[in-house]
């Protein structure tokens, strides 16, 4: 028996109902973690905490913390 895609899996929650999982667009476009991460939040965050911004909070809080890291990079 052939091993199921694991792009096509979903553990706990279906927050990714979507055409191509955040995870797969960031790989095949080669965005950084942090942007990634960004990207995993502001995809899901309609879908997975009713009624909280829990996720938006966090995108936030990695764009910040990536604005601070190429400030001092910059710097």
């Amino acid at each position: 028996m052939a091993n199921p895609n694991p792009l096509e899996k979903q553990i706990g929650g279906e927050h990714y109902t979507m055409p191509i999982q955040p995870i797969e667009f960031c790989f095949k476009n080669q965005i950084p973690y942090i942007e990634s991460s960004v990207i995993k939040y502001l995809c899901r965050w309609r879908t997975k905490h009713k009624g909280s911004f829990d996720d938006l909070l966090k995108a936030q809080h990695l764009i910040e913390i990536l604005i601070e890291l190429e400030t001092q990079k910059c710097s």
